[in-house]
């Protein structure tokens, strides 16, 4: 049976921590998933093929970015409406979501499957690698509605405080895209072809599982057949809180797209040893990034409840977990980044691996102020201020990510590591810009009451 959790009595630590668990696994399960096809492309095939995955790759995670953001609008709103104890307007707001992430998919299928090579083209693929790139992105948009039905069940179940169902979810879909990319790259050598092939029949099969579960559980809201419906004020209350973080999630993903195109022009070499590090960020930001997810479900449902006092307790217990955490990423990225690096390549290819560490020193110090900002971004977007996680994300991803590594990418001689610092500066601006807003928001407060808006 599934069990909700609800975070608006008793303590605050515990409960935070055993719904941020699960959302850590699957996350880190989430990453194996977009990893296993960086690391069996790189132990089967050759770097072209690895720099194809890198940049089609994050041209998938555009769209994930934005389905995401949007659906986060489904896990605030479905919150605030069980903290009221409107069970019944939960499940219109549910049934709603299903409609419009429908749409969604089919718009962003066409869409990804049309411009496929223009992309890959812009993003500067070096030539050997085009091909691959492209067949890869193809593939892998054929099974966006797949990609949709997973975040959407996930924003769901982290409504109502079950983060379990989700991880449940991407344990499927790990196992059989790690049985998937050895079959389809290692015994059939289809090198980013056959990554992709398993990357969406591992989705497929895990949302196709996890709908049979579903089906024999009891939920704490009533869905009925009528209310998955296009319903136009729902859909509107989604997207008015989710539309902003997908709008600050695809903008900054395009950020860290035009350093993956900036840094393509500087050789294959240099764009697999990138494409490595990103796929081995997605581990050591693992903590404070659940965190951030669980803070938006702990601080909604608080907010709901009239509990303000208990969200920012919350806030703080986030901050602190995430930070003890963020200094073992530290010293783990930048001091023993080529042990990691060399998972993916097996010491095949030592410029790769070098490349690799560079560029994981800056990220390493980037663990240690993201433990701030991802768990205060997760705070505003269950207070439903939206709008302005998705003003400081483009602040720092447009006015500092961006200039500050084209700008370290054409000093002489060329340092990956200068590269990636532009990702700590940006996120120190960010950090700045939330206290700023937090201690604005704590002042309102006191002035007009509990409620923030």
């Amino acid at each position: 049976m599934i069990r909700e959790q609800s975070f608006t009595k008793g303590p605050i630590f515990m409960p935070l921590l055993r719904f941020t668990v699960p959302i850590l696994f699957a996350q880190f399960l989430q990453a194996m998933y977009g990893a296993v096809d960086m690391m069996v492309v790189g132990q089967f095939a050759q770097a072209s093929d690895v720099s194809a995955v890198s940049t089609a790759s994050w041209l998938m995670h555009l769209v994930t970015s934005l389905v995401v953001g949007i659906a986060t609008g489904t896990t605030v709103l479905l919150g605030r409406r069980l903290g009221e104890g409107n069970g019944e307007e939960s499940g219109r707001t549910v049934g709603a979501s299903i409609v419009l992430f429908l749409i969604l998919g089919i718009i962003l299928t066409a869409v990804m499957e049309a411009l496929s090579l223009p992309l890959v083209r812009l993003m500067q693929t070096p030539k050997e690698a085009e091909a691959a790139a492209v067949s890869y992105m193809r593939i892998c948009a054929s099974g966006t509605l797949f990609i949709i039905a997973y975040n959407v069940l996930g924003s769901i179940f982290r409504g109502i405080g079950n983060s379990r169902i989700p991880l449940m979810a991407v344990i499927f879909a790990c196992v059989f895209n790690i049985l998937g990319d050895y079959l389809l790259v290692g015994v059939f050598r289809m090198a980013a072809a056959g990554a992709a092939i398993a990357t969406v029949a591992a989705q497929a099969l895990s949302v196709l599982l996890s709908l049979l579960i579903i089906r024999r559980q009891k939920l704490p809201f009533t869905l009925t057949r009528g209310d998955i419906r296009f319903d136009a004020k729902r859909m509107g209350e989604v997207l008015k809180l989710g539309f902003p973080i997908a709008l600050q999630d695809v903008l900054v993903s395009i950020s860290f797209l035009v350093i993956t195109a900036i840094v393509n022009t500087l050789g294959v070499i240099i764009s697999a040893g990138v494409g490595i590090a990103e796929k081995l960020c997605g581990f050591i930001m693992l903590v404070p990034s659940s965190f951030s997810q669980a803070m938006s479900a702990f601080v909604a449902q608080n907010m709901g409840a009239k509990e303000p006092g208990r969200a920012k307790r919350g806030l703080f217990c986030g901050i602190a977990a995430s930070l003890a955490v963020g200094a073992l990423m530290f010293y783990l990225s930048f001091f023993h980044g080529d042990i990691l690096s060399g998972i993916f390549v097996s010491g095949k290819d030592p410029a790769v691996i070098a490349a690799s560490w560079e560029y994981l020193k800056s990220y390493g110090i980037d663990c240690l102020l993201t433990a701030f900002l991802f768990c205060m971004t997760g705070y505003f977007n269950g207070c439903g201020k939206t709008t302005f996680v998705m003003a400081q994300g483009i602040v720092g991803a447009f006015c500092v990510r961006v200039p500050a590594s084209y700008l370290f990418s054409r000093m002489l001689p060329v340092s990956v590591f200068r590269i990636g610092l532009a990702t700590p500066c940006s996120t120190l601006v960010q950090i700045t810009l939330c206290f700023l807003y937090f201690f604005l928001l704590s002042r309102r407060e006191k002035r007009s009451g509990w409620h923030l808006s």
